[in-house]
């Protein structure tokens, strides 16, 4: 491969894959496009000798068709967690199928996909606009494999790691509240690591024999959300309370949250997408077919990075706390 275009590769699981492709090739690797509508958002992707961070916005045809101009592969990382129906069917639905298209416009053949476990086949069995707008993203790759498109399908349970929005929001959460009201506290995971997805999509990317092919990427651990945050107090040294409160109350809660500045927290549609388990159905092959033996586990990673961001936010309370004379 010469030139990869990574759609999403300014955003979390993007920095771990355009670092380890970088190391894994030198600068003796392909080029890698990460496009993005504001460019400043990949600054930490500068220092990287092989990839071009490019100001454009892959909702538009003209500019997706010129990204994919002599493209080898593309990998795509495009998703959200709280939205409307409408910006759902954007990010998850639109995009695969104007990506598609764009691809067998400029010639590409293969392109990997990230979805989500718990993606029904059938979108109609999906309880949430989430679920619904990946399984439809999904069936729209899947109908351009028989005009040539080579597609692999990844389905990770959440992804945890040092730049996450998970395991840091609840770490950041028990540095300041003194109990976690906590909604769908039995839903369960088995997170994986970011690093272990990135040298999935290198292998994916790599290995021919991976096309045409769905994997289910997870850790070795199966835990419940009230275990996880219990987790992330302890590995921040901000152990609080986990108190589960019923669905009803987590709606109303999500509600709240809903009508505050900035991303939700939680919203009605993570409830539903909750109510089916995280976790790897063992129909389909994993994480040891791409060659990651040995997952690592959220247990032994999160204290590496949650002390010192449980830290770091201590102390900003505490000199916010001193600003106000509380």
């Amino acid at each position: 491969m010469e030139r990869v275009v990574i759609l999403g590769g300014t955003g979390f699981v993007g920095r771990a894959l355009c670092e380890q492709l970088v190391a894994h090739h030198g600068s003796g690797g392909p080029r890698l496009v990460v496009p993005s509508r504001r460019r400043e958002r990949g600054k930490h992707l500068f220092v990287l000798p092989t990839v071009d961070v490019i100001q454009a916005s892959v909702q538009d045809d003209a500019t997706l068709a010129r990204l994919l101009q002599g493209a080898d592969a593309v990998v795509n990382l495009v998703a959200i967690l709280h939205g409307s129906p409408d910006e759902f069917d954007q990010a998850h639905v639109n995009l695969p199928q104007r990506l598609a298209q764009a691809c067998a416009k400029a010639g590409v053949k293969r392109l990997v996909h990230v979805s989500a476990l718990g993606v029904p086949d059938d979108p109609a069995q999906a309880p949430s606009h989430y679920l619904r707008s990946k399984s439809m993203g999904e069936q729209a790759l899947r109908t351009a494999q028989s005009g040539g498109l080579q597609l692999t399908v990844l389905r990770p349970s959440v992804i945890f790691g040092a730049h996450d929005r998970f395991l840091n929001l609840f770490a950041r959460l028990q540095a300041l509240a003194p109990v976690v009201p906590l909604a769908g506290a039995e839903a369960r995971f088995q997170p994986v690591w970011v690093e272990d997805v990135a040298q999935a999509l290198i292998h994916c990317l790599e290995d021919p024999a991976t096309i045409g092919q769905t994997y289910e990427l997870a850790g070795p651990e199966v835990l419940t959300l009230a275990e996880l945050v219990r987790l992330a107090g302890r590995a921040s040294g901000h152990v609080r309370p986990v108190l589960p409160v019923p669905l009803a109350v987590g709606r109303l809660q999500a509600r709240v949250l809903g009508w505050l500045p900035g991303e939700p927290m939680l919203t009605a549609d993570n409830l539903k997408s909750m109510s089916v388990p995280n976790v790897a159905t063992g129909q389909l092959p994993g994480l040891a077919a791409l060659g990651v033996a040995s997952p690592a586990s959220v247990r032994a990673v999160a204290p590496t990075y949650l002390g010192a961001a449980g830290g770091r936010w201590a102390e900003q309370l505490n000199a916010y706390r001193a600003s106000t004379g509380g």
